[in-house]
């Protein structure tokens, strides 16, 4: 069953809200036929509106205040779950392998929990299922989720060094699959900005692949 991420509506508002859901479902999953036929790719989906990355802020473990441009210069898987979505569960371990493969100077997985009960309860959650290379990051207020136009989690957004958003995924994957690693790898082997450029304002890209049905926060 589906989560809403909005608060409760009447039943002909939900209905509406159910149509839209679905044909943009079907409209992303349209898209991204070619690459489920050629195995799991980030396939493109833009948008008019760019999304501020810059604005999305959450707590680390010891509870300081981060943001998105903390991690300028790396390319950034960030995924989007709660310890209670099930689909966000599943994909953690592909995560925390992922971290280990590719983690370093050129790239960083942000796991970024919406969980109400903040940092204890993701570190529960890693503490239980051995996910020992995952930092802890927490949006308890889950603002996130309208700043970056979350319709369910897991999302995962793909940042390249410049801090822009060039891909997206909603449901789960098999994030440390050779195929997924290879991408990724392409985005870090382009250079990092230089110090100039990391000054000016960068236009973001939005882009989304859709893939397996996805649980959705409540709000």
């Amino acid at each position: 069953m589906l989560h809403s991420t909005r608060d409760a509506q009447p039943l002909h508002v939900l209905s509406r809200a159910l149509l839209g859901a679905t044909a943009l479902l079907a409209l992303g999953l349209a898209l991204a036929a070619p690459a489920v036929a050629a195995g799991f790719t980030f396939t493109p989906y833009p948008t008019t509106k760019p999304l501020p990355l810059t604005k999305v802020t959450f707590e680390n473990a010891e509870g300081k205040t981060m943001n998105l441009a903390d991690f300028k210069g790396k390319v950034v898987l960030l995924n989007i779950w709660a310890t209670w979505c099930p689909p966000c569960v599943e994909e953690m371990p592909t995560l925390n392998k992922l971290q280990v493969m590719l983690g370093g100077k050129d790239f960083q997985v942000v796991p970024l929990s919406i969980d109400k009960g903040g940092r204890i309860a993701v570190k529960s959650f890693y503490d239980d299922n051995f996910i020992d290379h995952l930092p802890i990051y927490v949006d308890p207020t889950t603002h996130a989720l309208d700043t970056l136009n979350i319709l369910g989690t897991p999302t995962t957004i793909l940042i390249d060094k410049q801090g822009r958003e060039v891909a997206r995924t909603l449901g789960p994957q098999d994030w440390d699959k050779p195929a997924v690693v290879a991408q990724i790898k392409r985005y870090m082997a382009a250079p990092a900005p230089a110090k100039s450029a990391q000054a000016q304002p960068q236009a973001l890209q939005t882009t989304v692949a859709a893939a397996t049905p996805a649980a959705q926060a409540p709000r």
